[in-house]
C-alpha cells in the first residue's frame, strides 16, 4: 500500500490568486507509485468488462492509457478543439473564467462500446460533463467516471450525478 497523498504537491495561487492545484507531477516521477495507480485505478471498475478507456487531455493521457493496459480495453483521446486530425464531433462547456470545447474522433465510440471515462482531477465537473456527452452522441455507454483526485468541495459530481464516480483520492 502507498500513501498516495504524498505524492501530491499543493501549488498555491495557480493558476489565479486563491487556487490550490493539486499537481500530480511527484506522483509520475515514482514508478511504483504509478504501478501502484494503475492496478488501483483497475480495481476501482471492479475489473468489468470494457470497451474503450476515453481520458481527457492532457493529465488524463497518463492514466488512462495505463488503465486501458490493465482492463485490454482501447484507448480514446478527448482532445481540446482543433487537435485531433480526423473527422470530430465536439462539446463546447464552461469554465470559471470563459468557455472551452472538447472534441473526439467520430469513429472512436461504437453504439453500445462499454466506456470508463477517465481523468486526473474532477473538479468544477464541466469537462467531465462535456465528456460525457460526447461519448453518449457516439452510442457509448458509460460504465464509471473514474478520477485520480476528486475534489468533493467544488461539487463537481453534480454535473455528472447519472454517472457511477469513482476516485482514489478525495479532498
Amino acid at each position: 500500500m502507498i500513501n498516495l497523498e504524498a505524492f501530491i504537491r499543493d501549488i498555491h495561487d495557480f493558476p489565479k490568486p486563491g487556487v490550490t492545484f493539486k499537481d500530480i507531477t511527484p506522483l509520475l516521477m515514482n514508478a511504483e507509485a504509478i504501478a501502484y495507480c494503475a492496478s488501483a485505478l483497475a480495481e476501482l471498475t471492479e475489473r468489468q468488462k470494457v470497451d474503450k478507456i476515453v481520458g481527457i487531455e492532457s493529465r488524463g493521457f497518463f492514466f488512462a492509457t495505463l488503465l486501458a493496459n490493465e482492463l485490454d480495453a482501447g484507448f480514446v483521446p478527448l482532445r481540446k478543439a482543433g487537435k485531433l486530425p480526423f473527422d470530430t464531433l465536439k462539446e463546447p462547456y464552461l469554465l470559471e473564467y470563459g468557455m472551452d470545447a472538447l472534441e473526439i474522433h467520430e469513429d472512436a465510440i461504437e453504439p453500445g462500446d462499454r466506456v470508463i471515462l477517465h481523468d486526473d482531477v474532477l473538479a468544477t465537473g464541466g469537462t467531465a460533463q462535456a465528456a460525457c456527452k460526447l461519448i453518449e452522441k457516439l452510442g457509448g455507454e458509460i460504465i464509471q467516471c473514474n478520477f485520480l483526485i476528486e475534489l468533493s468541495f467544488l461539487r463537481g459530481y453534480e454535473k455528472i450525478k447519472r454517472q457511477e464516480i469513482r476516485s482514489l483520492l478525495t479532498y
